[in-house]
Formats: structure tokens, C-alpha cells, sequence
């Protein structure tokens, strides 16, 4: 069946917008953690609040099977439209850090809504060629991602309420629009009854669970080197007296791994999700064991390993999604998503706060060897997946 062309834009376009909220926070954390009084040794609690919110958020949506039983558009919708209220409330003159952890942890919960029910509307509208299609919808989600880091480092992040009130209108803006113009796709199978072990009964099939595991591998690495990349970058400058300009390069180290998932998703055509996520997992491994190295280079090097580093660790992702929407029937593929998301998700928060410990009593460069864990077993699983 011939689609729409607009279809995969306006997906694209309004994933991008409502993913933005997920680093608002991240990207002006100083300032938050400054305003509510919160010292700086929770700044791991605060950044993995977002996880934990959408982790639960994700165990939610897949336990009551949200997305598979009423229309995902509408279910985007109203969960942009609670993502943006509990992103704007950072405002609040009056917040305090239990308010700054709860509005993290909101917004997170409501971007379970958002991330994996975008890749289901994906699922319902291709049923071929959904690694290209998923390639860029991820790759919207990473752009989304970087979008904060990239305003601060503009004469915009002067303000810190300008980057979460643009954020918020976006994130308004992407949750009207995909309602307004994408209705439920014609591969869409709507599943009439709950039921709540559906999800976990998924484990049984090999394929679902060998992508599954690979999947979880690689999401032991990506969220920690996002969230740790500035830390990374003000380590270097500290050790090499540079003035790397934190917020702009981890805003651009991120904002190439959006072009790295499309280009995955183009070549996942031809060469299969399979090889393409084996390949980044590789080389982000390899970065990873090489990452102690970077720190004794020149700042050309140092950010040159590190943008390589930051394209290899998010095209492996969409390839995966692919591989799990590939493995199970249509009536469970948004539950099979969400279900993914919710314990790749959990995962991200004991790396990130592994890191953050390791931060406080190791030097800054051996710090990040420890996410060679992930593409290990990413590797490990993907060298048992017979399917591409």
C-alpha cells in the first residue's frame, strides 16, 4: 500500500519536537541544582530521575498494553501535552529539590508515551523498509536529545527559562501535529483485550530475545556517555588548560549521532539491521577501550574521537527496535517495544550512576572504560541472531 509522503516527516518532525524535554534539565542542571539548594554529589539522582520516570512510565504503558489497544496517535498526544507541563514547571520561581526530581521524573513517565509509541506509529505504516524508516525516527529522537545542549551553547542559553519554555512549545507543537495529521496506520492491529503477561511471554521467542539482549547491551553505554559527555569535555579542559566549549561540543557529539541513525537506517537496507548494529557496536566498543588515549591528545583529536564515538554508540539503536519489531506479531509490537524500552531504560540508570561514582575516585580517563560492558554483549547476543 502506497503511503502518504508526508507521513514519515510529520513522525520524524514530531518526534524530534516532543523528545526535546528529555535533557532540557540536563542542559541547565547548574543552574537547577543552584535554585533548589540540592548539592552537587545528586547530580547523578537528578539526571537518572528522567530515566527512572520513564522507565516506570514504559512498565505502565506495556503492563496495560496502551499502545496497542487505543490509538497511539491520540495516546502521543496526551502524553506530549503532560511531558510539556511537567517540563515547564522547572520554571516555577518556588521549586524545590523534591519538585526539581518529581518534574524530572514526570517528564520522563510521559516521554514513554512518546519515544517507543512514535516507533509503533512507524511499525503501523511500514511494514518494509522499517529499519530505514526507524533509522530516522531515532535519529529525530537524538536530535531532539542534543537540541537543549546546542541552545545553550548559543547566546540563548544565557536564559535558562528560554531553553525550557522552547522546549515545552515544541514538545506542545510535535504532540498536535502527529494528531492532526497521522491517523492509525494501515498495518495497525488493534489488540481487543488486557493482557498483562503478554509482554514478558515475549522472552520465549529466540529472535525477540537475542535482539532484546543486544538491545540492552547497547543501552549499558549510550545514555551514560550522553549524560557523562560534559563531564568528559571539562575533564580535557582541565587537563590540557583548553576553553572546549562544554554545552556546544557535547550539543554537537549527540546531534551526529542523529545523522550516524539515519545513515544506519540507509544502509540497513542493503546490508541488513543485523550487520549495521554488529558494525556500531564494534566501533563503539572500540572508542570506548580507547577512550583513555583521547584524553592525552590535541582538542582536534580528542573531539574528533569523540564525534566518531558519539555517531558509533546511537546507530546501532534504530536497527535494534527493528530487529524486535521483526520478531513478534502485529498486535504486540507496540507492547514489544515498550517493554524493550522499559528495561533497556533501567539499565541506562545503574550505568549512569556507576559512572557518576566512578567520577569521585578514579582519574577522568579510565572513567568511561567501564560501558565496554554493553557492546560486549551486544556483540555476544548479535552473533546469535540468525535474522536480519
Amino acid at each position: 500500500m502506497k503511503q502518504k509522503s508526508y507521513i514519515l516527516p510529520v513522525i520524524i518532525l514530531s518526534q524530534f519536537a516532543c523528545t526535546s524535554p528529555w535533557f532540557a534539565g540536563n542542559s541547565i542542571i547548574n543552574e537547577l541544582i543552584s535554585k533548589t539548594g540540592l548539592g552537587t554529589e545528586l547530580l547523578g539522582y537528578v539526571i537518572s530521575s528522567v530515566q527512572f520516570g520513564f522507565i516506570t512510565g514504559t512498565l505502565v504503558f506495556a503492563l496495560f498494553m496502551l499502545a496497542d489497544r487505543y490509538s497511539p496517535s491520540r495516546v502521543f498526544l496526551v502524553c506530549a501535552l503532560l511531558a510539556a507541563a511537567c517540563n515547564m514547571y522547572l520554571l516555577a520561581e518556588s521549586i524545590t529539590g523534591w519538585g526539581l526530581l518529581l518534574a524530572r521524573f514526570g517528564t520522563g513517565f510521559f516521554l514513554a508515551g512518546i519515544y517507543p509509541v512514535g516507533m509503533k506509529i512507524a511499525a503501523d505504516y511500514y511494514e518494509k523498509g522499517l529499519g530505514k524508516a526507524l533509522g530516522f525516527l531515532v535519529g529525530a529522537l537524538v536530535l531532539g536529545t542534543a537540541f537543549p545542549f546546542l541552545l545553550n551553547g548559543t547566546e540563548f542559553g544565557n536564559d535558562p527559562r528560554l531553553i525550557i519554555a522552547t522546549t515545552s512549545v515544541l514538545t506542545v507543537f510535535g504532540g498536535l501535529l502527529l494528531f492532526l495529521f497521522v491517523p492509525n496506520g494501515p498495518f495497525r492491529k488493534k489488540s481487543s483485550e488486557l493482557q498483562l503477561s503478554a509482554g514478558f511471554q515475549l522472552f520465549k521467542i529466540p529472535g525477540f530475545r537475542r535482539a532484546a539482549f543486544g538491545y540492552f547491551g547497547h543501552m549499558w553505554e549510550l545514555y551514560a556517555f550522553w549524560a557523562f559527555t560534559p563531564f568528559a569535555i571539562q575533564s580535557f579542559n582541565q587537563l590540557t588548560s583548553n576553553q572546549v566549549s562544554v554545552p556546544l561540543w557535547t550539543g554537537i557529539v549527540i546531534t551526529l549521532g542523529a545523522i550516524s541513525c539515519a545513515l544506519g537506517g540507509l544502509l540497513s537496507q542493503r546490508y541488513g539491521s543485523k550487520k549495521v548494529a554488529f558494525t556500531s557496536l564494534l566501533l563503539s566498543g572500540i572508542c570506548c577501550l580507547a577512550s583513555p588515549l583521547l584524553f592525552q591528545c590535541n582538542s582536534v583529536l580528542f573531539l574528533g574521537g569523540w564525534c566518531i564515538w558519539g555517531m558509533a554508540v546511537t546507530a546501532d539503536s534504530p536497527q535494534f527496535s527493528n530487529l524486535v519489531a521483526s520478531a513478534v506479531d502485529a498486535q504486540v509490537k507496540g507492547t514489544a517495544l515498550t517493554l524493550v524500552n522499559c528495561i533497556g531504560f533501567a539499565i541506562t540508570i545503574a550505568s549512569i550512576q556507576l559512572l557518576a561514582s566512578l567520577t569521585t575516585v578514579l582519574p577522568a580517563p579510565l572513567c568511561f572504560l567501564i560501558l565496554a560492558l554493553g557492546p560486549l554483549v551486544g556483540l555476544w547476543q548479535l552473533s546469535g541472531h540468525k535474522n536480519d
